[in-house]
């Protein structure tokens, strides 16, 4: 693949793929998986909108003329059936029996008489996957009750959710190196689209204790593409120089996103649409485009046995993005008749014959503050030195960014009023890399760099959208700061021998206005998700690396890998702040990956056992409520630690490859809790929780 390289911002784009092969190869691979909470059980999903079988929009679900039509009137609305608008509504069941994976890979090389080489790499993929999570925990909780001594739910629900993933890869590179081998030119392209659709039906109660019955379909596609041309050429042995310039592209397209909410009425026992403004269609695309070219230079130096190297570079990019959205609520000219509100949403209300001039038509809620503009330009440029004294080797450089992002949002709802905000940035970003080499198996190292993470355009915007998952809106917040990070790391290594390492380190990290996702309460029940600076906060630990095969204790073939942290972190706020110290969110106090490996080339097999535990982590940060004097607390939510265990097994057969895994075998629930202390002792409020299942795997590859 083709990955960002963030050293501390988005510097560069690093080329991780080979470029010419070392043989000539062509590969096919067929995969099935099932998984025990999926496949062979009733799946639904909306019947008028199937996913393409390429992961695109089928066409079904789009505004014609795309999300910018213009819709056919109809009263002071719009007409539902001449505005070829899809208006199935209704829910269709089966049974998927597997998911399915293909890949094709290819490699060759073609090399002519005067010793010019031409390289290919290509690859290909496709994955058609299900996934369904039942009776699946979705709560909220205000302060706790403690009069009566019980939870104090704003939201008490259970989601059934069904997922249908279908996904396209293709991997193109070219390879040109002259006969000198002096130069070396690549083309290399990526592209993936992945496409999305998802049906989840809601039971619970509200803020009110109304007892309600919600619905969310959508279908969502994904498209990227990243481009890049490169060239390597060296003049000597003391001087290299590489360079590139690159296009990246990527868009977001959700059509016909479509939501309905019903609420019980107790005196007819009977589920009713309260207001039809809780039938809504919303299409949104997001369209963003990359322009980047790069340059680094090294030379090498000789004075004596003094070898000193000099790196510098610079880096361009410039960034545009544009995202709108159209929300349609539904209307009945005098308003919905009795009988109507007690209609089935999906199966009787939705229907064609319902819809009319004096019947069910469509309004659409402009507002242009949801759609916004921006683009960011970058220039950055970089200076470095390698100094090796002896057994010890320096590396010092220090990076310049000028960022200047501008954001172009509405400040009208009702008509396009385009008004310009610019975050501008100018930082050095210093670093230095020191090794201390006893011999050729131990090494200490220190290191020192600064970072930082900068807002992104839908941070800052004003643009507000409803999270079906969260029941709440999500907004920016244009007041947003870029946070910078200080990290510190000293370790120490040991190689035993060849591709084996134990490493323990230090490491410190203090960041200036870290940036995290939490949620204020508005109405009194309603929350809105947005992004907030802290002052600052602390996160250190020791990190243990661990490669190391098993034959000294009589394991032949045997190898065992393990990574494990243990972190501390903490979070301060601005005095008088009603924010606590607490944990930084996301950032778990301990982690553990294991795996114990077994190869045996010979007769070809295969295995694995990987283990992976993360500690109890902040999810959702906690918030006071009330005035001074009289302030209760909503505690944190915390995803909870849970043991994840996966087996593989291969087997080769010639040029044929057998593969069979089992993933998440414990399958235990992912939970997410948050904690009240009372005076009754710890009571534990479940905020969401499911059972994710476990899936078996096999796979088929054969070598041509």
């Amino acid at each position: 693949e083709i990955s960002a390289c963030l050293v501390g911002s988005e510097m560069c784009i690093r080329d991780s793929t080979k470029d010419v092969p070392n043989s000539n190869l062509f590969n096919i691979s067929v995969g099935g998986s099932m998984n025990d909470q999926t496949h062979f059980k009733n799946f639904q999903y909306n019947k008028g909108s199937g996913t393409d079988f390429l992961g695109f929009d089928n066409g079904l679900r789009s505004l014609n003329g795309g999300i910018n039509a213009t819709l056919r009137p109809m009263n002071n609305g719009y007409d539902l059936l001449n505005n070829g608008l899809n208006n199935d509504w209704s829910i269709k069941n089966r049974k998927p029996i597997a998911d399915l994976s293909l890949s094709m890979n290819i490699a060759h090389r073609w090399v002519s008489e005067s010793g010019r080489t031409l390289a290919m790499l290509g690859a290909v993929n496709y994955s058609n996957t299900y996934k369904t999570y039942l009776n699946m925990d979705n709560n909220l909780y205000g302060a706790y009750d403690i009069t009566h001594d019980r939870s104090n739910y704003l939201r008490k629900g259970v989601d059934d959710q069904y997922n249908h993933n279908v996904r396209v890869g293709a991997m193109l590179n070219l390879t040109y190196v002259p006969a000198s081998g002096n130069n070396r030119y690549e083309f290399k392209n990526i592209f993936n689209q992945l496409g999305k659709d998802r049906y989840t039906y809601r039971k619970g109660t509200d803020a009110q204790s109304d007892y309600e019955e919600s619905a969310e379909y959508y279908y969502q596609s994904r498209t990227t593409y990243s481009g890049q041309f490169t060239g390597k050429h060296t003049w000597s042995d003391t001087d290299k120089l590489d360079w590139s310039a690159g296009y990246s592209y990527a868009n977001r397209n959700m059509p016909d996103r479509r939501r309905y909410n019903t609420v019980l009425n107790t005196d007819t026992n009977q589920l009713e649409v309260e207001n039809l403004n809780e039938i809504n269609r919303e299409f949104s695309r997001l369209n963003e485009h990359i322009l980047s070219a790069n340059i680094n230079y090294q030379h090498d130096f000789a004075f004596g046995d003094f070898t000193p190297t000099l790196k510098m570079g610079g880096y361009t990019e410039y960034r545009t993005r544009e995202y709108n959205t159209r929300l349609f609520i539904y209307s009945w000219k005098n308003g919905l008749p009795s009988n109507y509100r007690v209609m089935n949403v999906p199966d009787e209300l939705m229907q064609d014959k319902n819809y009319g001039e004096d019947k069910l038509y469509l309004l659409e809620q402009v507002d242009w503050r949801n759609n916004y503009e921006g683009n960011n330009m970058l220039g950055a440029g970089y200076a470095g030195v390698n100094l090796p004294f002896g057994k010890w080797n320096i590396y010092a450089g220090v990076r310049f960014e000028h960022s200047r992002m501008e954001l172009i949002s509405n400040t009208q709802k009702n008509e396009k009023s385009p008004t310009s905000v610019y975050y501008t940035y100018d930082d050095f970003f210093p670093s230095l890399n020191a090794a201390y080499r006893l011999n050729e198996q131990h090494q200490f190292r220190l290191s020192y760099g600064r970072t930082v993470n900068r807002p992104e355009f839908r941070e800052v915007s004003s643009s507000v959208y409803y999270d079906f998952d969260l029941a709440s809106n999500v907004q920016g917040n244009y007041d947003l700061k870029a946070a910078y990070i200080d990290n510190i790391d000293l370790g120490y290594e040991y190689y035993p021998s060849n591709g084996e390492l134990i490493s323990v380190s230090l490491f410190y990290k203090k960041f200036k206005n870290p940036i995290e996702w939490t949620y204020t309460v508005a109405g009194g029940t309603d929350l809105i998700y947005s992004y907030i600076n802290a002052k600052g906060a602390d996160n250190y630990g020791v990190e243990v690396d661990i490669r190391k095969n098993l034959d000294f204790i009589g394991m032949k073939n045997f190898s065992l890998s393990l990574n494990g942290a243990l972190i501390k972190s903490n979070v301060n706020f601005e005095p008088g702040s009603k924010e606590e110290d607490r944990p930084m969110q996301g950032q778990s106090p301990y982690l553990v990956n294991a795996g114990l490996f077994y190869q045996q080339p010979k007769n070809g097999w295969n295995a694995a056992i990987l283990y992976n535990r993360i500690g109890k982590r902040i999810i959702g940060v906690g918030r006071s409520l009330g005035s001074a004097g009289n302030e209760v607390r909503v505690p944190d939510s915390y995803e909870m630690p849970r043991n994840a265990i996966d087996l593989s097994v291969s087997k080769k057969f010639g040029k044929l490859e057998v593969k069979a895994a089992i993933r998440d075998v414990l399958a235990e629930k992912v939970s997410f809790k948050q904690f009240e202390n009372t005076g009754n002792g710890e009571v534990q409020q479940i905020t969401r929780q499911f059972k994710p299942g476990r899936s078996f795997n096999v796979n088929i590859s054969y070598n041509f």
